[in-house]
């Protein structure tokens, strides 16, 4: 039975105790990898690896944050529902009725006068008269009323283009550290590949290239090998969620290899306990995906993980999530636990080593930030603030054609939550994650020796 090594370690700890995982490696216990102590300059090429995926995640998230503001401005923006968009419509209409009024007052002016022509009675004129005179009075307020009412059209018209440009101008920002993080991978992956290219050349033949012991080797029917550079990062999930909320969020699995990945699997859970640290919320929590193969949201269940289908080399997959908060849920803090694995159809299978964490705080009531019940978060649907990447895209996976991975390092990914996160818990929580990962990928696998 093939299982990665890293799961069947993880979840061996597990079930010794969770706190165990406080001090099983930087996958786990939040920290980054410690820095080298030796005094020799030339980074070695675990190191340069590590570097490449801090690279990727990098340019991923910038990807991500570019793909997001642009859908912000081009379908959010321009929603009935946005602010400026809907005091464009608003006042546009009030516009459009003062207009018909004062055109309606006109008229009134003009029958008046008519019948102010056609008296044939002193009696009559002086009616026609009156009448006139008061059509006139309408029709002056009615044009006044008009006249304000283009001017608040004009003004709304105004602060939704002037929000527009806003926007511009930050997607522009965006796509120049999009730019610069590309170089950066680029740079990165280059040191790489002349490391490894070097310590072949100093192997002389040996068995690093051959696929049976080389630590980049996969060994067809083997054992799963850890794979770094299958990277998975989530962007847009906020650090604070408020009870009876909705967070749509997005996460990217990125193939920073050299070959082409038949079968990529997304792993994705999430887990939380309150202030405390001693009641655990996850029925509180329900988390959906969304796939361009079947666009209806389905629920994130790590035991029946889907593929993504294949993910070709330097190409990524943006996933749409769903979380949804309980109105009743007390406070507490939660984190997104997300890895991926692939399989080929030689058998050949792998994935990336670590379980990144993505952190957040519950909150006990809807407000301090978080987004309306069944809409995003705040961060990434107003002007001011581009970075959220969750969004309201309409196209749940999308392949692109470069390379890179979300944010964050090869240690956990942090989203700023509160220390007074009960660490134990989390800590059991990517366990529990860890083990339904085993459970799958071995399920998987025998599934794929059979066929």
């Amino acid at each position: 039975m093939k299982i990665r090594r890293v799961l069947a370690t993880a979840v061996a700890a597990a079930v010794i105790s969770p706190a165990v995982l406080l001090s099983a490696g930087p996958a786990f216990a939040g920290g980054k990898p410690a820095a080298s102590q030796t005094q020799n300059a030339k980074p070695t090429v675990e190191e340069l690896r590590q570097a490449v995926e801090r690279a990727q995640k990098e340019y991923d998230a910038a990807v991500v944050a570019v793909n997001d503001a642009i859908t912000f401005l081009e379908k959010d923006m321009e929603a009935d529902t946005y602010p400026t968009k809907a005091a464009v419509i608003e006042t546009g209409n009030a516009a459009a009725a003062a207009a018909k009024a004062r055109a309606e007052a006109d008229q009134a002016v003009a029958d008046a006068r008519a019948k102010l022509d056609a008296a044939t009675t002193e009696e009559d004129r002086a009616a026609a008269q009156t009448a006139l005179d008061e059509a006139e009075k309408a029709a002056e307020e009615a044009a006044e009323a008009q006249t304000a009412a283009d001017a608040k059209a004009t003004a709304a018209q105004t602060a939704h283009d002037d929000a527009r440009v806003a926007q511009t101008r930050k997607i522009g920002l965006l796509q120049k550290a999009r730019d610069e993080a590309k170089e950066k991978l680029a740079d990165a992956e280059k040191a790489l590949a002349d490391a490894e290219a070097a310590d072949e050349g100093e192997e002389d033949g040996g068995n690093g290239g051959n696929g049976e012991d080389g630590q980049d080797g996969e060994e067809p029917g083997g054992e799963c090998v850890p794979e770094p550079r299958l990277t998975a990062a989530v962007t847009g999930l906020p650090d604070k969620i408020a009870g009876g909320t909705t967070q749509t969020f997005t996460l990217r699995i990125t193939n920073g290899t050299a070959r082409t990945m038949d079968a990529v699997y997304p792993y994705v859970g999430v887990h939380a306990f309150d202030d405390k640290g001693l009641k655990e919320l996850d029925s509180h929590l329900d988390l959906e995906w969304s796939t361009a193969a079947n666009p209806a949201w389905r629920d994130a269940d790590l035991m029946d993980a889907s593929s993504l289908g294949s993910l070709a080399s330097k190409a990524s997959l943006d996933v749409k999530l769903r979380l949804k908060v309980d109105a009743d849920v007390p406070s507490g803090q939660g984190a997104a636990f997300v890895t991926a694995d692939y399989v080929n159809d030689d058998g050949s299978c792998g994935g990336y080593p670590d379980l990144d964490q993505y952190e957040f705080q519950i909150l006990a009531k809807a407000g301090g930030g978080a987004g309306s019940p069944g809409k995003d978060d705040a961060t990434g649907s107003k002007p001011g603030n581009v970075t959220g990447q969750g969004g309201a895209s309409t196209t749940p996976v999308t392949a692109s054609g470069g390379s890179g991975t979300g944010g964050g390092g090869g240690a956990l990914a942090r989203t700023g939550s509160s220390d007074a996160l009960p660490t134990v818990g989390l800590a059991g929580g990517a366990a529990l994650v860890l083990g339904a990962g085993a459970v799958l990928v071995a399920r998987r696998r025998r599934t794929a020796a059979d066929a």
